[in-house]
């Protein structure tokens, strides 16, 4: 019998990441695959252990970057492997400095794969802690972004999000990213950004609805000096600064009309005027927009203009919420941990347990409410706690079939008005999650179905208790 190994994989091909990926799943082996050395580098800096090294030698346009001593330094050249195409001797004077004499030539096959896991183990290589195992086994691509942020997917819709990112990620035209709040939708711009022709140029953030329309309109485009009261000295603003670059506009369906005109004459022309000056300025920058909101129900409602949403809906890709992914949820887990454990005394891993009851939460907050638990089981070091915390919260939220009403004589002895308010209510709660329920609990839509304010229907919510 084979032992377990762990293959730490450099390649730019999902096919190869997903036949490395699949095949050593199916033997009981772990697979992580990077896209390039200095992201091996950082894995084997926090902990990661590789049996053996994959390098993808035949799409790299660098082999100097590929074969980077600062990687090799950590690792014996009985560990190291290359891929590469018939007839490519381009890699063999690496090879040689290195002493790599193991290589497969694509298209990458199980076999290859198979003969290399059929060896011994030799010791793994690692700096620091080792990584806890994959605890599902689950064919998986780890990417590490800027900001020790990362992109992970296991799931067949996100390992097809994956695919769709590298496919659009050089088209130079705007990219709208849908999806619920917390789901990871910056990561996918960054993702974005990452493999477009300007990755490394600026990637900058500005979240629309944190910020007014008059401030919003100053932090995109800038202002002149006296442009307003305190403006003292001229400031670029964030379309300037992220010029060649990438600008992510968050939660654009947020932004007000007057600004929505102005960002739809810059995406049309790639120009705009600072606020105060009189002259207009040429910007070059990939706008990528980002929203949680249902836009066809934004436009129904007139609240986002068709001309705009029409110019960004080019090309579109849509996050699925954690609760659709369940699978990936003890991986994101322990990913979480090993970059979150800072003392020695902090686990490497949760009980399985812990993991069961995680994968059974909805998770309304997605992966920022996953994140928020780790780190704060990973602090108050009380794991019984956090699991009675997840089981009370799957509990409160399993949904509970709502009871037809019932018409029952009252008893001579009950007041009048109390009975009459009690049927009252009871209608109303139908009535409301009725309308909650159409409309996939979209509550502006709700409160138009309803023809109560938004307000209105935000406080019978909360007074009745209704939950999605």
């Amino acid at each position: 019998m084979t032992h377990a190994l762990q293959i730490l994989a450099i390649s730019d091909d999902i096919d190869v990441c997903n036949m490395i990926h699949t095949s050593l799943g199916s033997n009981g082996h772990k697979s992580m695959c990077v896209s390039s050395s200095r992201e091996a580098l950082q894995l084997l800096h926090t902990g990661v252990v590789a049996d053996f090294l994959l390098f993808d030698a035949v799409k790299s346009k660098s082999r100097d970057g590929l074969f980077a001593s600062d990687l090799l330094q950590h690792l014996s050249s009985e560990k190291l492997c290359i891929l590469s195409e018939i007839g490519d001797t381009s890699w063999e004077k690496y090879a040689a400095k290195w002493s790599i004499k193991t290589v497969l030539t694509k298209p990458l096959l199980q076999k290859d794969l198979e003969k290399l896991t059929s060896w011994p183990k030799v010791e793994p290589t690692a700096v620091g802690t080792p990584q806890a195992n994959n605890p599902t086994n689950l064919p998986n691509h780890l990417e590490e972004l800027d900001n020790n942020r990362f992109f992970l997917a296991a799931s067949p819709t996100m390992m097809q999000l994956y695919k769709d990112v590298r496919l659009l990620a050089p088209v130079d035209i705007p990219v709208l990213i849908l999806g619920e709040s917390g789901v990871g939708k910056e990561i996918v711009a960054m993702l974005l950004h990452k493999y477009h022709s300007s990755a490394d140029r600026s990637f900058l953030n500005v979240n629309c609805a944190a910020l007014p329309t008059e401030l919003l309109e100053s932090e995109l485009f800038g202002y002149e000096a006296g442009a307003f009261t305190g403006a003292m000295k001229s400031k670029p603003g964030k379309f300037e600064l992220a010029n060649k670059g990438t600008l992510l506009l968050d939660e654009i369906g947020e932004m007000s009309p007057q600004m929505q005109a102005k960002l739809l004459h810059v995406l049309q022309d790639g120009s705009f005027c600072r606020l105060g000056a009189r002259v207009s300025t040429q910007v070059d920058v990939r706008v990528l927009a980002a929203t949680n909101i249902n836009m066809l129900d934004a436009l129904a409602e007139k609240r986002f203009r068709e001309d705009l949403y029409y110019r960004l809906n080019t090309l579109t890709i849509t996050v699925p919420p954690l609760r659709e992914r369940r699978e990936e949820i003890p991986l994101l887990m322990r990913e979480l941990i090993r970059r979150g454990a800072s003392r020695p005394e902090q686990p490497s891993t949760f009980s399985s347990r812990i993991m069961e009851a995680a994968q059974e939460y909805h998770w309304p907050g997605n992966l920022r409410e996953l994140r928020n638990f780790v780190t704060r089981t990973l602090v108050l070091q009380d794991e019984e706690s956090a699991y009675n915390d997840l089981r009370t919260k799957t509990r409160v939220n399993t949904v509970v079939p709502v009871e037809p009403i019932v018409e029952k004589k009252p008893p001579a002895s009950a007041n009048m008005r109390d009975v009459v308010n009690g049927v009252k209510n009871q209608a109303e709660i139908r009535m409301l999650e009725d309308a909650l329920s159409t409309s996939g609990w979209n509550r502006r839509r709700a409160a138009k179905v309803l023809n109560i304010s938004y307000r209105t229907l935000l406080y019978k919510i909360q007074r009745y208790g209704l939950k999605a």
